[in-house]
């Protein structure tokens, strides 16, 4: 392989002192924050996998679409429309409030009158009473959306990080504890449950902000524009995010749906989790320096190369030692799920780079364009399922391959328009760091041909051998992303009782 050019910048360096300590400060939380709560929740849905069976996760998942979608119109657009309003008042916020509260509520009521529809819908009887009580989500988000998006425009995730950190191991014990009591299904709804009332409790004890007994339709219209367009289009991705769920579900059984939900949520911890810390912190430091053009290209720019350093080697890494890792972490009765899982891997190395352009329409309030892109590659999802589904589950998850790697290029048509950053430029830039990933996932491939003396072993060695080497390569062909990150967990680590960011 010919020498690699070395990428020489860092993320922040296009930002001024005070917002650098902001986006600093906001992403070492954010990880921190999405990370550790992330980390509990899969140690402890390591716990439930063990003890409950793949049907017992699908029945969730059949009626976590609903959920899903009304959770999105709880939401309304409005949240993001606050975050990217400069002069958003406290009228606004009282005014999102309360919208939020009367559509959740509307939401509760309809799941819990559709309920014997859906338990029809998927032949499933057990069904009914579970879309009941999930419902109660819905009403019990609804009173904390206003404090989440508050602490996401401070970009003080510190808060959310102290929230998560109380809230998390409190729900999963007790999740575990019922599932070992022989509760079933049940034991995820309480979970379920307990976790999003603590969570918002929560939230109004460490945000001071307050209510105050005051509407306006002048207000939300003036967000209107925005959010609506933001609306359709979380709509949209909810929908078809969710939709593999339900053709599955509906078509295939409860354990098939198990088993995908299982590989999808498996490559969620990485993938969407890592994007998900960057883009909240990237989307209000878009925001705020939306008018300047160069430096909102060079924060894309630094934002994507950061991303693919950390995201490229852990997805690939994934997908080889994916046999091992289901073995070994969710025992043998999940090995079904292995194929989606290393698939799936394919769409965790494009879907965070979408939507890292996506972020760049948000922020400069052209939620009309991400809709319009949302539409495209809809109608492109629908046809590769229609197109996948004859050949069972894996037809339908390659589809869903092919169309991540579409929507990449859709996403990124208005970035080169707007900024100046085409797809081209783009895999310029990230290409030496995928190549570099996918010789680390070769070696780490042929440390698996070896003899083990148990899984467990194999996968260890796997995982070791991946991270040096992909160290070394990084180090070897001076990618300054990895340099600059890695120096960065060094200072941390070692002088963890000084961290900039209390």
């Amino acid at each position: 392989m010919h020498r690699l050019l070395p990428i020489r910048f860092a993320w922040v360096d296009f930002m001024g002192d005070s917002l650098q300590k902001t986006a600093i400060r906001g992403l070492a939380w954010s990880t921190i924050e999405r990370f550790g709560q992330q980390f509990l929740h899969f140690l402890f849905a390591i716990m439930l996998a063990r003890l409950l069976t793949p049907s017992e996760f699908g029945l969730i998942a059949m009626v976590m679409l609903f959920v899903a979608i009304s959770q999105t119109l709880v939401d309304s657009g409005f949240g993001a429309a606050l975050i990217q309003k400069r002069d958003a008042n406290h009228l606004d916020e009282c005014s999102v409030f309360y919208f939020n509260i009367a559509i959740g509520a509307l939401g509760t009521c309809l799941i819990f009158l559709s309920a014997p529809w859906i338990a029809k819908f998927y032949s499933e009887p057990q069904l009914e009473p579970i879309a009941r009580w999930m419902s109660l989500l819905l009403v019990i988000n609804s009173f904390g959306t206003i404090q989440n998006r508050i602490l996401m425009k401070r970009v003080d995730y510190k808060s959310l990080f102290h929230v998560s950190a109380i809230v998390t191991p409190i729900s999963g014990l007790l999740g575990v504890g019922l599932a070992y009591r022989g509760y079933g299904v049940w034991s995820l709804v309480i979970q379920q449950l307990v976790f999003n009332s603590l969570y918002v409790c929560l939230l109004w004890m460490f945000v001071g902000w307050r209510p105050g007994l005051k509407f306006s339709l002048a207000s939300l219209q003036s967000m209107f524009g925005f959010g609506s367009k933001l609306l359709a289009t979380g709509m949209l991705d909810t929908v078809f995010q969710n939709m593999y769920d339900l053709v599955i579900g509906k078509v295939f059984s409860a354990a098939d749906l198990g088993f995908y939900t299982r590989a999808k949520m498996t490559q969620y911890l990485l993938a969407q989790n890592l994007h998900a810390t960057v883009s909240r912190v990237t989307f209000p430091i878009f925001s705020s320096i939306q008018n300047d053009k160069p430096r909102l290209r060079d924060g894309v720019r630094k934002g994507l190369t950061y991303l693919g350093t950390v995201n490229f080697p852990l997805m690939v890494g994934l997908c080889v030692v994916s046999r091992s890792f289901v073995s070994v972490i969710f025992t043998d009765k999940w090995l079904p799920c292995v194929p989606y899982l290393q698939l799936l891997c394919v769409v965790g190395l494009l879907h965070p780079l979408s939507s890292i352009n996506l972020n760049v329409l948000s922020a400069q309030g052209r939620s009309d364009l991400t809709l319009r892109l949302e539409l495209i590659k809809k109608f492109v999802s629908i046809v590769l399922l229609v197109l996948g589904w004859p050949w069972g589950v894996i037809g339908i998850v390659i589809g869903q391959v092919v169309a991540a790697v579409i929507a990449y290029y859709i996403n990124c048509y208005y970035t080169a328009r707007l900024i100046d950053y085409s797809v081209a430029k783009q895999v310029k830039d990230l290409l030496p760091i995928l190549s570099l990933a996918l010789v680390m996932g070769v070696i780490v491939s042929m440390v698996g041909w070896m003899d083990f003396s148990s899984e467990s072993m194999r996968l260890t060695i796997q995982v070791l051998t991946g991270v040096v080497s992909y160290g070394i390569l990084c180090r070897v062909y001076r990618i300054e992303t990895y340099q600059v990150i890695e120096r960065m967990v060094i200072s941390k680590l070692g002088k963890f009782r000084r961290i900039p960011i209390a």
